[in-house]
């Protein structure tokens, strides 16, 4: 059977090219036969489903256990106990039901006298009373519970735990999703409440989260499409999807589909070259396929706002790692830690915040024609970059405190709006990249184009001393992309201070380089 990369819902050996999933989460195997409770948490998209049928698949084949898949995900929404609990049945009921060994057992259902605030445990009890083998149960998209409905059903789950020597319950018991249970915390209560003493999270032993794919693992997968097509993807390709993607798995399949699929329309005769990953990317983010919607629906959170806004203004804020937002982001897959500075999880998620956060001020500026696009900014076949950042300073005094309002992240609205003239007038024409982190104080960009680079660096003025480091970071990013004259541009937010004094733009020679300071 003819295979390919997959970018929609979990994997299936015959179908796609896939890797082990359980390689990428160690241990669970011995978690469920010492008779533990436990979560596993990924990134959407990051592999959940597809290890947990493959763990499902594995278990029941030993045939020492029964064990289940069951989905929680149509119980999403429902706030009200009596509502979702026997959603939550009926979804075990689904599963059973289907399943080949556990849909021909026959145990009696718990009475109509049961309460909701019992259902989910009666019905296990049943259950297990009635199998030959510990039963092993995996419920997927369990952070799609909230309000009262997930308090009740870890209370349950919960109560059958501790009560299991005496009533036949769960052997072993994984809760899966996005986030790790600390994080349910935020849908169980307001900040001024408890779960008390009951508390359902003290039945967890350990908490495992699927790792990404390491650049070995993405030459592994893609070397199964090599074997079955003879189509070579080759190293340079491979490091180059690694540094994009960070081995984050969708985006690793994603590429590789849309280079084989798409732009190479399936001729498996044709060269994949590294340009070809640059060009992938740029289709995925301005295509705005499913995952890359779920990411942007999360930067709309304020919980979420708090860490990616420092991330963009390049702040020097310390997080703490018991701190409950950043654990949050975190865990959601949006951010890495790396030599103790935070940055995007990964160059492509970084790209995008950054060019769905300008989005609205790019949307405005092309109602407006405004700026004009690139041709008007040419001058000798290069890019004028003196009427560019002049026109934008003009725009900047005239327009930011009007523009500066139509944003959430409004901290950010220098950076965003910047990037949004920018992109207005070199997205036909060439390609912006930009990069960011916490603790380096600015955000460094690039402009792409007819194979030169123009480098520019952001920061907002903290002091005097902000123009020397600017021009000493600058200076090291111009090394890095091997370029002799750069852009610096810093934003004075001081209200006491007049626009005659924040405009200006002065050109000096800096170890050798010709750097512009711009003032705005």
């Amino acid at each position: 059977m003819k295979k390919s990369f997959n970018t929609t819902g979990p994997c299936h050996p015959e179908k796609h090219y896939m890797l082990p999933a359980l390689e990428r989460c160690e241990g669970v195997i011995d978690l469920i036969e010492d008779e533990q409770y436990f979560v596993i948490y990924a990134a959407r998209q990051s592999g959940k489903t597809t290890l947990l049928l493959e763990l499902e698949k594995e278990i029941n084949a030993k045939g020492h256990y029964y064990a289940l898949y069951c989905s929680l995900e149509n119980v999403q929404g429902i706030q009200e106990e009596e509502r979702g609990i026997p959603e939550i049945v009926g979804s075990l009921e689904h599963s059973i039901k289907f399943d080949p060994n556990l849909g021909k057992v026959s145990f009696p259902r718990p009475d109509h006298h049961t309460t909701n605030s019992t259902l989910l445990t009666e019905y296990l009890n049943h259950l297990c009373m009635n199998l030959d083998k510990p039963f092993v149960l995996l419920f997927d998209e369990v952070d799609c519970l909230s309000g009262p409905v997930v308090i009740s059903f870890l209370r349950q789950l919960r109560k059958g735990y501790i009560l299991r020597n005496k009533v036949p319950f769960v052997h072993s018991l994984a809760l899966v999703g996005m986030r790790n249970i600390r994080d349910y915390r935020g849908e169980t209560r307001k900040s001024s409440e408890t779960l008390g003493s009951s508390s359902p999270f003290n039945i967890v032993k350990e908490a495992r989260q699927i790792k990404h794919f390491s650049e070995d693992e993405i030459a592994s997968l893609y070397r199964q499409h090599t074997q079955m097509t003879e189509q070579i993807f080759p190293p340079e390709v491979i490091q180059e999807v690694f540094e994009k993607t960070q081995g984050q798995p969708w985006l690793v399949n994603a590429i590789a589909y849309e280079i084989v699929a798409k732009l190479l329309k399936s001729d498996n005769s044709a060269s994949i070259q590294a340009e070809h990953v640059e060009r992938a990317i740029q289709q995925i983010v301005l295509r705005r396929d499913t995952h890359i919607d779920s990411l942007l629906e999360r930067l709309k959170e304020a919980r979420v706002q708090k860490i990616i806004e420092p991330l963009i203004l390049g702040t020097a804020i310390g997080f703490e790692d018991m701190d409950d937002d950043f654990k949050y982001v975190l865990d959601l897959g949006l951010i890495r830690k790396k030599k103790e500075k935070l940055e995007p999880a990964n160059p492509i998620y970084g790209e995008v915040m950054l060019r769905v956060l300008s989005y609205q001020a790019k949307m405005k500026m092309g109602s407006q024609e405004y700026p004009p696009d690139y041709p008007t900014y040419l001058k000798a076949n290069r890019l004028d970059m003196k009427k560019i950042l002049t026109d934008f300073q003009n725009f900047w005094r005239e327009h930011s405190e009007i523009w500066t309002d139509m944003f959430q992240y409004k901290e950010a609205a220098p950076h965003l709006i910047l990037n949004a003239f920018l992109s207005k007038v070199v997205n036909s024409g060439g390609v912006l990249n930009r990069e960011m982190a916490t603790g380096n104080l600015r955000l460094d960009l690039h402009i792409a184009f007819q194979d030169e680079r123009y480098p520019i660096e952001l920061k907002i003025r903290y002091g005097n001393k902000t123009y020397e480091d600017g021009q000493h970071q600058l200076s090291k990013y111009m090394d890095r992309l091997g370029c002799r004259e750069g852009w610096l541009i810093v934003f004075d937010r001081r209200p006491t201070l007049s626009w005659k004094d924040k405009i200006f733009w002065k050109t000096d020679d800096y170890e050798g380089k010709t750097i512009h300071t711009l003032g705005c």
